[in-house]
C-alpha cells in the first residue's frame, strides 16, 4: 500500500507472477554490500524451512533492531564518561561538601572503562549537574568510542594445569577442530568444563578463527564473561536482551566483520553471522531456555549444530544432565561422548539425603531437621543455598471463610502474592491488582496465604537467623541492570550467609564457599502432565546439589518431600542421573514420544472457543491417510486452556520420521492459512515443542 518498509534482497529475477503495474520499485538501498553472506543466508532460509516460518519474518528478524529500522550497518561512536587521572587520585572524602558529586565519582571509579550516557542514566547515584560539575573541575571527561560491549583483556591468560579428564577432553576434541562433529561434553558439576571450553577457544583464537559460546540465561554471562577473559587473554563481545540495541547492533557487525573473536551470549546469538567461525559451544545444553516459546519457534541449541556442519568446524554440547535428546543422538552414533567424571582439585560429591515432611515438625516450609543443618553450616562459616522454583511470597491466597481464591480472570490461574509490593501477580499474563484487604466474595476479614515462595522463605530465615546475611535471587530481585553481578559479588567474597533463589541459582554458577543445599518442595513437579517433567525434575535436583562442595569442604544435599519412596527419586539418588535418564528413554520408547518420535503441534487460541475447536478441526479434517501422513490426537485443550483471556487447545502431529514430518507440514499449512476458519484465530505451529503447556 502506501507504507514505506525495511526488506532484504535475497535474490534478483527476471519475471513475476505479479502483474508489473502491482510491483513497487525499491526506493532506497541503504548498504553498500551485502549484510550477510550466501552461507548465513542459506542457514536463515534453512531455519525458515525446518520451522515451518515465513522466510521474510526469520531473516528480517534475525537483524539486530537498528538495522531492521533501515539504518545503514555503521554506527557513530557512543559517549562514554571516564575519571580523568586526578579524579582517579581524589579521595571521595574531598567531595563530602556535595554528596551527589561524591556519589557520582565513586560510581565512575568503580567503572575502569568507563560507563556510557546510557549507563550511566540507569545508575542511582546519576546527576546531570553533578556530572558537569565534575567534568568542570577535571575530574571526569568524555569520550567518543565505536566499540562492542566486550571485556579486553591485556594481560596474560591464566596459566592452569589441566587435570587428566580434562586434558583428554581437550585432545581429543582438538583433533577435530578443522572438521564438524558434535561433542557432549558429560561432565558432572563442578568437573571443570569451562576450562575445556577456555583451552578450546585458545586454540581456535590462534588459527584465525572465531567461536561463538552460548549459555541459558544472562544472570550467568557475568560469571562466564570473568573466567573467559581470565583464560583467554583477548577480547570478549557479549550479546543478550539485556543491552542496549546500539550496543547489540556493534557486537553483531564486529562479530561478522572478524574483529571479534569470541563472542558469548544468549540464545539469540545464534543468529549473528560470524567471519571466520571455529567453534560453537552451547553450555548447559538441556536447558528450556535455548527453546524460543513465542514467534518463531526456534532451538539456539539444535540450531547451533547446524551451523557447524555447514561451516565444518566442531560443536561442543556441554552438560552434567544431557538432555534425552543428545542421549539419544549418542546411541544413534550422531554424538561423541566425552567423559568429565570427577570434580576437579579432589573435591568430592555432595552426600544427598531426603528428609521426610510427614514426619517431621515445619517451620513456614522448612523442616526441623533442615534448620539443625543451616545453624551447623553457618556455625562453621560456611555458606547456605535453599532453593525454591517459585518466586513472590505465596502461590495462592484465599478467604478462610467462604473458601474464595485470587483466581487472574483472564488465565483461570491462581495470582501470586507478592507480600513486598502488596500484589496480587499472575505469572502467566503478568496482570497485576492491589492484594484485598477483604475477601470480595464476602467482605471476610480472615485471608490466608497459602504455599511458599522465595519472598516467604526469606522471611522465615530472617527470623529464624536475625544475623545471617541473606540474599534472595529470583527474577523479581535481578530485573535491574547489575544486580546479578553485583549479588555474585556479594557471594564470592563471603558477604552473604544463605542464598535463597529459584532456578537462576541451578544454572552453572560456582559458589565455593557452598556446603549445604536444600530443596525446599520438588513434590508439585512429581505428577505432572507433561512428559517432559520427570526429565526436568531430575535435571534440576542434579545441578541444584551440584552447587554444593565445590570448593576444598565437603557438601550435602537435603530434599524435603512428603514422598520419600517415589521411584523417580530412589532411582536418581540410588543410580545416577545417567542410569535415570537411560530408563527414561526407553519409557519413551515404549510410548512412542520424543526423542524416539518426531512431533510437532498446531496450536491456536482465541476469545471464543468455539472458533478455536472449529479451526483446528478443519486443520484436522485436511490430513488425508497413507504412509507419509503423521499420527495425529486432538483437538485438545491445552494444559493451561486460557491465557490473556484467550482459550487455547493444540492438535499433536508424530511421525517415525524427521524428514516425512517436515515433507507433510510444509504441504498442509500451505492449505491450512487458506481455511476461512484460520481469520477468527490466532495459530501457530511448533516442531519439536519441548513445553506442553
Amino acid at each position: 500500500g502506501r507504507r514505506r518498509a525495511v526488506g532484504m534482497i535475497i535474490a534478483i529475477g527476471q519475471d513475476s507472477e505479479y502483474p508489473a503495474a502491482k510491483l513497487k520499485r525499491v526506493i532506497e538501498i541503504i548498504d553498500k554490500a551485502p549484510l550477510v553472506d550466501d552461507l548465513h543466508l542459506s542457514f536463515l532460509r534453512w531455519s525458515s524451512d525446518y520451522y515451518q516460518h515465513p522466510a521474510g519474518e526469520v531473516i528480517i528478524n534475525s537483524l539486530p533492531a537498528i538495522l531492521r529500522q533501515g539504518r545503514a550497518d555503521t554506527l557513530a561512536g557512543e559517549r562514554f564518561w571516564c575519571v580523568t587521572s586526578e579524579g582517579a587520585r581524589i579521595s571521595q572524602e574531598q567531595l563530602e561538601r556535595s554528596p551527589r558529586q561524591q556519589a557520582l565519582l565513586g560510581c565512575l571509579q568503580d567503572a575502569p572503562d568507563g560507563l556510557s550516557d546510557a549507563m550511566l542514566k540507569r545508575q542511582e547515584t546519576f546527576s546531570l549537574p553533578a556530572l558537569r560539575a565534575l567534568a568542570d573541575k577535571g575530574l571526569v571527561r568524555a569520550e567518543t568510542r565505536v566499540t562492542p560491549p566486550c571485556v579486553a583483556n591485556n594481560e596474560m591468560p591464566d596459566a592452569i594445569t589441566p587435570s587428566k579428564d580434562q586434558l583428554e577432553a581437550i585432545q581429543a576434541i582438538r583433533q577435530s577442530l578443522d572438521s564438524y562433529n558434535c561433542f557432549l561434553l558429560n561432565g558432572v558439576t563442578g568437573s571443570g568444563k569451562t576450562e575445556v571450553y577456555i583451552q578450546l577457544v585458545r586454540r581456535v583464537i590462534e588459527t584465525g578463527k572465531q567461536a561463538l559460546v552460548l549459555l541459558p540465561e544472562i544472570a550467568l554471562t557475568p560469571q562466564f564473561v570473568q573466567r573467559l577473559q581470565r583464560g583467554i587473554g583477548t577480547r570478549i563481545a557479549v550479546y543478550h536482551s539485556g543491552l542496549t540495541d546500539r550496543e547489540r547492533c556493534q557486537t553483531w557487525i564486529e562479530a561478522r566483520n572478524g574483529v571479534t573473536p569470541v563472542v558469548l551470549g544468549t540464545r539469540s546469538a545464534i543468529w549473528i553471522p560470524l567471519h571466520a567461525p571455529g567453534l560453537f559451544i552451547v553450555d548447559e545444553e538441556h536447558d528450556l531456555s535455548y527453546k524460543q516459546q513465542e514467534s518463531f519457534r526456534y532451538s539456539a541449541r539444535d540450531l547451533a549444530l547446524v551451523r557447524g556442519r555447514n561451516s565444518h568446524c566442531p560443536v561442543i554440547l556441554g552438560s552434567a544432565t544431557p538432555s534425552l535428546e543428545s542421549i539419544y543422538n549418542l546411541s544413534q552414533k550422531d554424538y561423541r561422548q566425552i567423559l568429565l567424571p570427577h570434580r576437579v582439585a579432589n573435591a568430592r560429591m555432595p552426600e544427598i539425603r531426603i528428609l521426610d515432611m510427614k514426619t517431621s515438625a515445619l517451620d513456614g516450609a522448612l523442616s526441623e531437621t533442615l534448620h539443625q543443618h543451616i545453624r551447623t553450616t553457618l556455625a562453621r562459616g560456611q555458606q547456605v543455598l535453599v532453593f525454591q522454583n517459585r518466586r513472590g511470597y505465596a502461590p495462592a491466597f484465599m478467604c478462610h471463610q467462604c473458601g474464595w481464591l485470587a483466581e487472574c480472570q483472564r488465565c483461570n490461574k491462581l495470582m501470586t502474592l507478592h507480600k513486598e509490593k502488596q500484589l496480587l501477580w499472575c505469572h502467566h499474563c503478568d496482570r497485576q491488582i492491589r492484594l484485598p484487604t477483604a475477601c470480595p466474595e464476602c467482605a471476610g476479614q480472615e485471608l490466608l496465604e497459602i504455599g511458599h515462595g522465595t519472598e516467604r522463605i526469606e522471611e522465615t530465615l530472617k527470623a529464624a537467623y536475625p544475623k545471617a546475611r541473606i540474599v534472595r535471587i529470583d527474577r523479581d530481585t535481578t530485573r535491574r541492570k547489575g544486580s546479578m553481578h553485583s549479588m555474585y559479588e556479594q557471594i564470592l567474597s563471603g558477604e552473604a550467609d544463605i542464598l535463597v533463589g529459584t532456578q537462576m541459582l541451578a544454572k552453572g554458577h560456582h559458589f565455593p564457599a557452598v556446603t549445604l543445599a536444600a530443596i525446599v518442595d520438588v513434590d508439585s513437579s512429581l505428577y505432572s502432565t507433561d512428559f517432559r517433567a520427570t526429565e526436568r525434575l531430575g535435571q534440576l535436583i542434579t545441578q541444584v546439589s551440584g552447587r554444593a562442595g565445590r570448593g576444598q569442604d565437603p557438601g550435602m544435599v537435603l530434599i524435603q518431600t512428603h514422598f520419600p519412596d517415589h521411584p523417580l527419586l530412589r532411582t536418581l539418588l540410588e543410580k545416577g542421573y545417567m542410569m535415570f535418564s537411560t530408563e527414561l528413554l526407553e519409557e519413551r520408547r515404549l510410548a512412542g514420544l520424543p526423542p524416539c518420535a518426531f512431533m510437532a503441534m498446531l496450536r491456536a487460541e482465541a476469545a471464543d472457543i468455539d472458533h478455536v475447536e472449529d479451526f483446528l478441526n478443519a486443520a484436522r479434517g485436511l490430513i488425508n491417510g497413507g504412509r507419509q501422513a503423521p499420527q495425529v490426537a486432538g483437538p485438545v485443550l491445552a494444559p493451561m486452556r486460557r491465557r490473556a483471556g484467550r482459550h487455547r487447545m493444540q492438535l499433536i502431529l508424530q511421525s517415525d520420521s524427521r524428514q516425512a514430518l517436515n515433507r507433510f507440514l510444509r504441504n498442509w499449512l500451505d492449505q491450512v492459512e487458506t481455511l476461512k476458519q484460520a481469520r477468527r484465530v490466532r495459530w501457530s505451529i511448533d516442531v519439536d515443542p519441548q513445553d506442553m503447556m
